[in-house]
């Protein structure tokens, strides 16, 4: 474990070094560290979902290495091998805390609890269940956040349920429903071992998603025709390994989509016979349109009218329009370079489109999909409906027939269900701040750190007649600065408990050791207070996660997310299984919308692809205009900033700063600027720089290079003492509700 940063990213650079930790021996067992017990698991952070196991010796955590069985065949990045200092860490929270007198002390369950559930039965009393709130986390167990939904939805009457994937995913499930008529991705890992081309824009996957980067650039060295094309404005890793690395004004991919589009068709490079057939073209006004429309409205992207846009040459935009096409299998990956903007559902229904307009969907190797941010964002958040708008599987809040349906499978009356969805997360914090929220319970995240123009809204978390209780690992979470209550949960391998990934793929994380101090898991928790809160016990009739597990696959089973036969048996056996699964027997499911490969499709069906989500049975090619950021560049603020992560840390750093050989690798965030900008600034490597946005500004160390285009810069968001999203803007996706990130304005100085 002895490796350099400097190091690690050199061996990135070439597919055929890709740094992977091999799953032969565990860092322990290199030192000769011997284990009493291996139990299996799931990796703690990305939406990889990388089967892990966990050695234990004592009733400890000594190490960590790959599960052979998994997708991951026992790979791990660097991350995931580091995972056990952070179970021991000096600032895990072990016991109950309530603030008295400005400061967080000690306290009883009881006492914790109690003014808990106090504080929510006079919010709802006097002011009525929507005067509360939960904010939860793709980092949830699936048990905790279908749970907690189920509380406050059915339970509190209050629909102000919502999460972080908001933050990072919304705006792939708006590109999925409105394309596919349901969430998540239609292919799986497996096309990764059959695709002939990799189309990734807007993801860093050799940084982000280090394991899924790994198998690309294997294919790629084991299959010379294979094609790499990288759509992103800095020269990353990632970009690196491409045959085509296309560098562009930031905010004008969707011009660029759409140009693609335009030249495939013209090349008579679409296939015809499928998108007559399984396709419906629809205007943005939502007005049907035909094949010669959609021609017609891209004439305005021309390569040419799109290179004066977006800074990308005709020939570039001709030559991956064609290699797209003419491959035997492409494959999209995205992340949140498209979903992070306030047009991203509309970036993820242009990429979609594209395989829509060539047939690349549906066959091995030829997927559109897009790659999560956290470990549990799909199967515990976008699955069990731990957002504002949804229900469970796939329902949504503003239907009767859904909420009548949810009603009937709780056994509370129907029609009680509030038919008005809730607060999403830049709302529910808004409120807060303008007292309409007066109780917010937070689970595993920490929203003063990750949100976006987050000076105003931890303003909104400092009101005084705001009462927030967290339950939360750490106390370094700068979440903790505005808790009245903290209450500790067990923390990772401390319960049981499943994570679903990227690819519908469901995996148990079982329980190895014991958690500290007064630590409980945060499925008795929720069934605790929702008790003391007066929710009717026989809402929260469960005794452990499993019980919670086993009523979502009865709540899930009528509809086309059914994983019926995921049992927690065969969770306990098998490294992971993907739905949808009906049966015990059933193998779990690659392939989506394919007759004879998606089990909700008859064998007798007359067509070979159905997309069942739309009452025609058809997908949407959308006409999506392009439309720029929400704050431009101009002459006071010249420079775009975006913000992402280092592959040595993970979002608010809460757990990697716990990991001394990835805290010494990046101990503090820097600022990455353009060699030719910073020769024109005077600004040298090392050197101190401002960066000054409409919001606020901060100095970073300048990190000069060749990795941002001329006029961006970048700075990653993990570290808590040089929070970049002070800068940040918080305008977001009209449809998703999801943030932009991904662009501000801003001035560059040499300090």
């Amino acid at each position: 474990m002895d490796v350099t940063r400097r190091e690690f990213l050199k061996s990135t650079a070439a597919a055929s070094a890709m740094m992977a930790i091999g799953g032969a021996f565990s860092p322990a067992e290199a030192k000769g560290q011997k284990v009493d017990q291996w139990v299996k698991g799931v990796c703690r952070f990305c939406g990889t979902g990388c089967g892990v196991m966990v050695g234990v010796k004592d009733g400890k955590v000594i190490t960590v290495k790959g599960d052979p069985n998994n997708h991951n065949q026992g790979f791990l990045c660097l991350k995931g091998a580091l995972m056990p200092p952070i179970i021991y860490a000096k600032e895990r929270v072990t016991e109950p805390l309530i603030r008295k007198d400005g400061k967080l002390v000690p306290a009883t369950w009881d006492e914790a609890l109690d003014l808990t559930a106090s504080k929510f039965r006079e919010a709802i009393d006097k002011h009525g269940p929507e005067s509360v709130a939960y904010y939860g986390s793709g980092q949830a167990l699936t048990e905790e956040t279908y749970l907690a939904s189920k509380i406050f939805k059915a339970g509190l009457k209050s629909n102000n349920v919502d999460g972080n994937p908001r933050l990072c995913m919304a705006s792939a499930v708006g590109g999925y429903v409105t394309t596919f008529g349901k969430d998540e991705p239609c292919g799986s890992f497996d096309d990764i071992e059959n695709a002939t081309c990799f189309f990734l824009i807007g993801t860093n996957t050799s940084e982000c998603h280090p394991v899924l980067f790994k198998k690309i650039a294997a294919r790629k060295e084991a299959n010379p025709n294979v094609k790499v094309i990288v759509v992103d404005p800095r020269k990353t890793n990632t970009a690196r390994i491409a045959d085509v690395h296309v560098s562009f004004r930031p905010g004008t991919d969707l011009a660029i989509l759409n140009s693609m589009a335009y030249v495939i068709i013209k090349e008579e490079l679409d296939d015809y016979r499928f998108h007559s057939k399984y396709v419906t073209f629809m205007g943005n006004d939502k007005t049907k349109s035909d094949f010669e429309g959609y021609k017609k409205f891209l004439e305005d992207y021309t390569p040419e009218k799109v290179e004066k846009l977006s800074g990308v040459p005709a020939e570039t935009i001709v030559k991956i329009a064609k290699i797209f096409a003419e491959s035997s299998a492409t494959m999209s990956m995205w992340c949140m370079g498209l979903n992070q903007r306030i047009r991203g559902v509309w970036a993820n229904n242009l990429t979609s489109n594209l395989h829509l307009l060539t047939g690349h969907i549906g066959k091995p190797g030829a997927t559109p999909f897009s790659l999560t941010g956290q470990p549990n964002a799909c199967g515990g958040v976008r699955d069990t409906g731990g957002l504002s708008h949804l229900l469970p599987a796939g329902r949504v809040i503003k239907k009767q027939e859904h909420r009548n349906e949810m009603e009937e499978l709780w056994d509370i009356p129907k029609d009680t269900i509030n038919p008005k969805p809730g607060y999403h997360t830049i709302a529910m914090f808004t409120a807060l701040g303008e007292g309409k929220i007066k109780a917010l319970l937070l689970l595993t995240t920490n929203p003063a750190h990750s949100l976006p123009n987050v000076n105003k809204y931890t303003k909104a978390m400092s009101r005084k007649d705001n009462f927030i209780c967290l339950i939360e690992a750490f106390s370094d979470a700068e979440t903790m600065k505005y808790a009245d209550v903290v209450l500790p949960p067990a923390f990772w391998c401390e319960r049981e408990g499943v994570f679903g990934c990227s690819e519908r793929r469901y995996s148990l994380i079982s329980k190895a050791i014991e958690p500290p101090g007064q630590c409980r898991p945060s499925v008795n928790i929720l069934v605790d207070l929702a008790k003391r809160i007066g929710v009717d016990p026989k809402l929260v009739p469960y005794k452990n996660s499993a019980d919670v597990w086993d009523e979502w696959r009865r709540v899930a089973r009528p509809t086309p997310y059914n994983f019926w036969g995921i049992t927690r048996e065969r969770l306990r056996k098998e490294s992971g299984i993907l739905w949808p699964c009906p049966t015990e027997d059933h193998p779990g499911t690659n392939i989506r919308y394919v007759r004879g490969k998606d089990p909700n499709i008859p064998e007798d069906h007359p067509d070979k692809y159905h997309f069942y989500g739309k009452p025609d049975g058809r997908a949407v090619i959308w006409f999506r205009p392009y439309k720029g950021a929400a704050e431009e560049p101009d002459a006071e603020y010249p420079f775009v900033l975006t913000t992402g992560r280092v592959i040595d840390h993970w979002h608010t750093g809460t757990m990697t700063m716990k990991v001394p050989e990835l805290k010494r690798s990046f101990s503090y965030a820097f600022v990455e600027i353009n060699d030719q900008d910073a020769k024109k600034m005077g600004i040298n490597n090392g050197d101190k720089v401002l960066l000054e946005t409409r919001r606020d500004k901060m100095t970073f160390e300048a990190k000069v290079s060749d990795v941002c285009r001329p006029g961006l810069v970048f700075v990653p968001w993990y570290d808590a003492k040089l929070m970049i999203n002070k800068l940040t803007k918080d305008a977001f996706d009209p449809g998703s509700k999801q943030p932009e990130f991904k662009i501000c304005a801003t001035k560059v100085s040499k300090v």
